[in-house]
């Protein structure tokens, strides 16, 4: 072979990789300077696929949330809680969150929302719509915070119809993180000790789920439409006056003697933990040392030379070579070992409480109905109010006993001792009405547990499956009439705890 030809055949070799390599180069930079580029979306577009036509990988990635698909009927597991949540929603009907694909869905489905057969029908209040979808700050800006909060949950149902999205937390015109409900920002400024406004980026990668993952109540709030005509509306608050601890909040409750609702059996005026997430999170480790929830449930990933967020919100043991071994030296088997055993710890505290307030709450009933009086029972309500708010702050905050594994078993310890307080008091009671023997019956499942609440389940999933096959329907159809309809994020098996 002569030497001209050897090295022609090198250099096409040798230039031909360099070549492709550049032109990879190239695209790669082109299509991060489009994912970089602001598109035209318009203002709190609710339907994420917009969103997704300039940012593919992240709502490719926010549709895989959609795998988390599998229901846990967490009374079921624990009928106890049944007894806990005597006279509210959640006796009827409690699983385990899902990703966010189904969070709409799961809202419309639940025995907790009723069987409405119109915009005034309830039970619930619109606020319960609050952290379910973009179509919220899309409704406050078109109609008003407290016209918003004003009415009945049916109200909306033609317009609530996408699931938390891409409007949620970015701004159209920027793409930056931003907060859409104002009474987050009011909360803040409130608490004081990191107002709104000195939020910063690593900040908003928190305050952005912040906006629901946190403990609320629906404050009464009285005003006037411009037609002159009186309303109340139940806005939501975060009751963060005090300071973010159990402790603090249950102050806040007490001091405007807040009541969520009155036990069936015992009479207790109950507070309901919501999902403090954010307050117990900024107890532990991870919040002391400025993490955000982006940096564990959204972690950065690459395909080719393109880096994004991954939208795929979920547990971070699910990609840990993504989120966890990013800081932590152990194998990742040894994570989930230490893990798996803090969720232990936290369950075992966890039935333990329910146990014993659950046989507080009976104890009481059985108080009542020999004829106690209020001045002699409020004692021992006041100690299983404050008793089963401390263990529902503490098992409410899902991740709690990962985010903040010695706060969430501390609240849990002291859950449990002011319910042996309770029981304490309620034993004296029983025995000044000659019923010191008295033993609250063991409660062994759901179902059990709701008849001796006095639930009617079979006329409520009756009431429960007339109205999806009714009323929602027409929310849906409505909805698409209004081009406000993605059944791209509505395409799901229907499931429930009571359709099995």
């Amino acid at each position: 072979m002569k030497r001209s030809t050897f090295v022609t055949i090198a250099s096409v070799v040798i230039m031909v990789p360099m070549l492709l390599l550049v032109i990879s180069i190239k695209e790669n930079k082109a299509e991060q300077q489009a994912i970089n580029a602001v598109p035209e979306i318009k203002k709190l577009e609710p339907k994420s696929a917009e969103w997704g036509k300039y940012y593919p990988r992240q709502y490719d990635s926010y549709l895989e949330t959609r795998k988390s698909d599998e229901i846990k009927d967490v009374l079921k597991q624990d009928p106890n809680l049944v007894v806990l949540w005597a006279g509210y929603g959640f006796s009827k009907d409690y699983n385990a969150p899902r990703g966010h694909y189904y969070i709409l869905e799961d809202n419309i489905n639940t025995l907790r929302t009723g069987a409405p057969i119109d915009q005034k029908s309830g039970p619930m209040p619109t606020a319960c719509w609050t952290c379910k979808s973009p179509d919220v700050p899309r409704l406050i800006e078109e109609k008003g915070e407290l016209d918003f909060f004003t009415g009945k949950w049916a109200r909306w149902g033609s317009e609530i119809v996408n699931p938390i999205g891409c409007a949620d937390c970015h701004d159209n015109e920027t793409m930056k993180l931003t907060v859409t409900r104002d009474f987050l920002k009011r909360a803040l400024d409130a608490e004081g000790s990191e107002p709104f406004a000195e939020a910063k980026h690593q900040d908003m990668r928190t305050l952005v789920c912040v906006q629901c993952h946190s403990e609320y109540y629906f404050k009464k709030t009285p005003w006037t439409d411009p037609a002159g005509e009186e309303h109340t509306a139940g806005v939501v608050t975060f009751p963060w006056d005090n300071g973010l601890s159990a402790e603090d909040i249950e102050q806040y409750y007490d001091e405007r003697e807040f009541v969520d609702w009155t036990h069936k059996l015992s009479k207790t005026p109950m507070l309901k933990a919501q999902h403090p997430g954010y307050e117990t999170f900024k107890t532990g480790i991870h919040g002391k040392n400025n993490l955000a929830c982006a940096d564990c449930h959204m972690p950065y990933v690459r395909e080719g030379g393109v880096k994004y967020s991954s939208h795929k919100i979920g547990s971070p043991l699910d990609d840990m070579q993504n989120t966890c071994l990013n800081c932590h030296g152990e194998s990742e088997q040894e994570l989930k070992d230490i893990i798996a055993r803090k969720l232990e710890r936290k369950n075992e505290l966890a039935h333990t409480a329910t146990d014993i307030l659950a046989k507080a709450h009976l104890e009481a009933a059985k108080a009542w109905e020999l004829g106690a009086t209020e001045a002699e029972m409020k004692p021992a309500l006041t100690d299983i109010r404050h008793g089963q708010w401390r263990w529902d702050f503490a098992v409410a905050a899902h991740g709690g006993f990962f985010h903040a594994p010695e706060e969430t078993l501390r609240i849990l310890g002291s859950a449990i001792n002011k319910a042996h307080d309770a029981r304490l008091k309620l034993r004296i009671i029983l025995a000044k009405y000659s019923a010191a023997d008295y033993q609250a019956p063991a409660i062994t499942s759901k179902e059990q547990a709701q008849e001796l609440i006095g639930l009617p389940m079979e006329k409520l999933v009756s009431d429960k499956k007339k109205f999806l096959g009714t009323l929602r329907e027409e929310w849906n159809k409505e909805a698409a009439t209004k081009g406000i309809f993605d059944p791209k994020t509505r395409d799901m098996e229907f499931k429930t705890s009571y359709s099995k």
